[in-house]
Order: structure tokens, then sequence, then C-alpha cells
């Protein structure tokens, strides 16, 4: 299998040399094409640093990150932004959706940007909205739609250009539980159907157990790791939970 992201040696410092803080301290990992990693570990252990840092949004202070054969810690100014819209997708707790703008606008919005042709924008929106049982609500606007249905839209979004790498902050951060599982299930279509390989920060141990793989990040560094395998969800979930109670306590009061 190929590797679609390479964290090799990554540290990360905050301040001066008066006050340093290391937030990622020699972290490395690799994920494999069509795999579906989760990120949990307590607040401040340096797993949204991470999340960051691969997605280009910071940068690291030591190590690598390999991202579809790119190094991209030696990108700089418009080719880290040409390569964050063309490799990347991103779903975020609060859907970043814009307002103004229809479900299927919010979702063509980056072929649009990369210039695709109209015929194709419209094949390939309704195409995924499909997918994501959201053809329904295409012609309606952001206040129009459960939070459930915008993070599918923003999910829409993330895959509508075939990104090598999809990154989830907290996904499910903002919605109820019927939602959350909702979403996740469409997560799940993603990863299986679709092949998509997705790298998810989650705080809930839920939301976690739909992964693959989970690492877990302490003090910057990370503490265990647990594959799925054969497991049932539900299986998988308890150990989840078996490794939050190691990390010193409920995750709920601790991401």
């Amino acid at each position: 299998m190929e590797n679609v992201l390479e964290v090799k040696n990554v540290e990360k410092y905050y301040g001066n040399k008066s006050n340093l803080t290391k937030a990622i301290d020699n972290i490395s990992f690799t994920c494999q094409k069509g795999e579906f990693i989760g990120i949990m570990g307590a607040s401040g252990s340096g797993k949204t640093t991470l999340l960051n840092c691969i997605s280009t949004i910071d940068r690291v202070t030591a190590g690598t990150i390999v991202i579809n054969g790119k190094d991209i810690t030696k990108l700089k100014g418009n080719n880290i932004n040409k390569f964050r819209r063309e490799e990347l997708g991103f779903i975020f707790q609060d859907f970043n959706l814009l307002d103004t703008l229809t479900a299927f606008e919010n979702i063509a919005l980056a072929l649009t940007i990369q210039k695709v042709k109209p015929h194709e924008i419209e094949e390939r929106v309704k195409e995924v909205a499909k997918k994501l049982e959201i053809t329904d609500i295409l012609n309606k606007y952001p206040y129009q739609i459960s939070g459930g249905q915008k993070q599918r839209v923003a999910s829409a979004r993330a895959i509508i250009t075939n990104p090598e790498l999809i990154l989830a902050d907290e996904p499910t951060g903002s919605l109820d539980s019927k939602s959350a599982r909702q979403l996740l299930e469409s997560f799940e279509t993603l990863n299986q159907k679709l092949n998509a390989t997705i790298l998810m920060v989650t705080h809930d141990s839920f939301t976690a157990s739909y992964a693959n793989r989970i690492l877990f990040i302490k003090d910057g560094k990370i503490f265990n790791e647990l594959v799925k395998g054969n497991d049932t969800r539900k299986q998988f979930f308890e150990k989840i939970i078996e490794v939050q109670t190691l990390l010193g306590g409920e995750l709920g009061d601790v991401i």
C-alpha cells in the first residue's frame, strides 16, 4: 500500500528561548491510502497542533511531513495555497459554509476556482450529493438546513476535488447524537466506497470508534496506538475507553 502521509520526526516549539513550549515531541507515523485514522488526546497534548502542521496552517520546527510524495515543510507562499487547494480537503467543527451561497454553490466553489467546466461541475456535485444523501437540499441556503445537513454539505465540499487527504477537526463537535451518527456513517461511505483517506481529530470515543486506527497523543508524543482490525465497532469503542483511562481520565473533560 502506498503512503499518502508520512510524518517524520516532527517537532513544534512555541515561544522564545526564555519561555519555550514543546507542543510536538518527535512524532513519526504514516497513513496509507484509504485509511481512516483518528487522533485523540488531552487538552494541550499537541493533537490540534499536529493537525495544523499537516494541514499547512502551521509550520513545523523540525522534521518533515510528506503528502502524496511532496515535502510540504519546504513549500512556501502560493505553492502552499495551491497544494492546500488541490491536495487537501477540510471538514471543520463549525462547518465554514458561506451563508450567501446555496449548498450546491458551496460544494461547487472549489471546482469553480479550478475552472472546471460547468457541466462537469454539475455532474460531480450531483454524484457526491447522492452518496451523502443531500440531493434534496442542494438549492437551499445554510440557514435553511440542519446542523447535520450542513456538515454533510461540508463533507461533500471537502471531497469534491478528489483530495489525497481529508482532514477533519472535531467534525461532530457541534452536532446532536443523531446528526453525529449520520455524519459518521457518511464518513464510512467516503472511506469504504470512495477509498477516501481521512485523518480526524476528535475528543469523542463514539466518533473515534468509526476510524480504523487511533493514535493517542500525550505530552506531544504518541502514547498509544489502536488498530480496529476485525473488531466490531462496539469492541473497538471499549478498547478506546480503556486507553482513555490510561491517559488519565475521560476524554470528555480533556480535548
